[in-house]
């Protein structure tokens, strides 16, 4: 049992947070390769503000208090500085890259991108996310054992595919999905992650160098990218419902267009923020509705209650319990573990301790869904828990918080839904893994080791 320990706002005036006294290189390995037990090991230690060192990363002050998180979230923005903090992933992602973003630069392209994910255009994707889910689930075959995460990365990666893209199945279609899905099976061990956290590993040795070869892939899918951009500013016509028309037309209050690059960067950051984000998820969905027979059979008899097959698909997603399944699953094991840390720009006071300029700060969405004064037994499934009260933004937080709260999370959760009810409406499974699931690192995010095995015992 996780206990937490208390912080007074005037014993903590003038102070850092406690340290973690474990050297850098070891708190390091602990958190790219242990990082469940790293984690509950310094909060059982240190409560719920500390601070981590780790090598080749600024030093850190961890954070999962719901007071502070709501105090790091409503200060205002130009305290603190986000981009900087989350280079990371600006191999994958790219400069341009709306997370690597601050300041009036993050306004503008939020405010470009932010009606793709919203309103009457995500209705008009409904139908098309419960098609491509029939079409994938199609190829079980009764009786044989699939793994749950290669297929629903299918299902995400050809959603967002037509929905961003406005792709159809056909040559490029099919090259863009190959070299995206090599690509992050690059970083899809604790061991290959290592190469995103340490930029001197990042060399170009060679094609057979993990990282030569992480380099060649990506620029297969730029080439593929930046043709796609090409035939579509030049062909005006063929523009559609998807994000990338809308992208292509967006101007900005001087009229100007997005650049090549700067598209390139946005449709990758959505490419790889909902799809290997939304295929994890559901991985996971699938393995706790099958680890809890209670939870499959409440499930199942919501469903039942409605015509699926004839559904509006916003009928289906204002399901009460399904949301409640969706939710818990993205309490239990965050698909990322932190929100994206933030830099100070000046000093500030954060629960009774005085942080310094440049200092990151780090919510710990996984430790705060851990807390059991917010969530009594949190290593527990019980989706009930989502239905018994509301939680606020600073206790519930999947998909981060404050000014840099994820773009796609009503798609994601609106994919979530719709994908998982189509399943369950459609087979009969049966979970084939004997020992609980963990969660692994898979690059920046955390997926379940083995990614879920189950067999479809009949076709409903």
């Amino acid at each position: 049992m996780i206990t937490l320990k208390e912080n007074s706002q005037t014993q903590n005036s003038n102070k850092l947070p406690i340290q973690a006294t474990e050297p850098k290189w070891l708190q390091t390995m602990r958190a790219i390769v242990q990082p469940i037990e790293n984690l509950d090991r310094h909060q059982n230690k240190y409560g719920d503000i500390f601070i981590s060192r780790f090598a080749g990363l600024p030093t850190q002050v961890i954070i999962s208090n719901p007071q502070g998180i709501q105090e790091l979230f409503t200060a205002d923005s130009k305290l603190l500085e986000s981009g900087s903090g989350s280079n990371i992933v600006q191999p994958l992602l790219g400069a341009n890259s709306l997370i690597l973003l601050d300041g009036d630069r993050h306004l503008q392209q939020r405010k470009l991108l932010m009606p793709s994910f919203h309103g009457e255009r995500m209705k008009a994707y409904g139908k098309l996310i419960c098609e491509v889910a029939e079409q994938v689930t199609s190829q079980w075959t009764i009786g044989q054992p699939f793994v749950a995460r290669p297929s629903m990365q299918d299902i995400s990666l050809k959603v967002i595919l037509r929905t961003v893209f406005g792709l159809e199945e056909g040559e490029r279609y099919q090259k863009i999905q190959q070299v995206l899905t090599e690509m992050l099976d690059t970083f899809n061990s604790p061991l290959s992650a290592v190469f995103l956290f340490f930029k001197s590993l990042q060399r170009d040795l060679g094609a057979w160098s993990p990282w030569g070869k992480f380099v060649r892939r990506r620029q297969q899918f730029d080439d593929l990218i930046y043709q796609e951009i090409r035939e579509r500013r030049n062909q005006p016509e063929s523009q559609g419902e998807d994000i990338l028309s809308l992208l292509l037309s967006a101007r900005d209050e001087n009229g100007q267009t997005m650049s090549d690059v700067e598209l390139r960067d946005e449709l990758m950051t959505m490419l790889f923020a909902g799809h290997e984000t939304t295929a994890i998820a559901l991985a996971w969905a699938l393995y706790w509705v099958h680890y809890v027979p209670e939870v499959r059979e409440k499930l199942l008899q919501e469903l039942n209650s409605i015509d699926i097959a004839n559904a509006d698909p916003t009928t289906i997603t204002q399901l009460p319990y399904l949301n409640a399944v969706c939710s818990e699953t993205l309490r239990i094991y965050p698909v990322v573990f932190f929100s994206l840390p933030r830099i100070l720009q000046a000093p500030m006071q954060l629960m009774g301790y005085d942080l310094p300029t440049g200092m990151t700060i780090s919510v710990c969405t996984y430790l705060t869904h851990q807390r059991p004064d917010i969530y009594p037994e949190p290593k527990r499934f019980r989706p009930e828990r989502f239905l018994e009260r509301q939680f606020s933004p600073y206790e519930f937080l999947p998909f981060g918080g404050g000014n840099r709260r994820c773009l796609g999370m009503a798609f994601a959760l609106f994919e979530m839904k719709l994908v998982l009810a189509t399943i369950m409406s459609h087979y009969s499974l049966e979970l084939l893994e004997k020992a609980p699931v963990k969660p692994v690192r898979r690059g920046i995010v955390f997926a379940p080791a083995g990614g879920v095995h189950l067999m479809v015992k009949e076709k409903l």
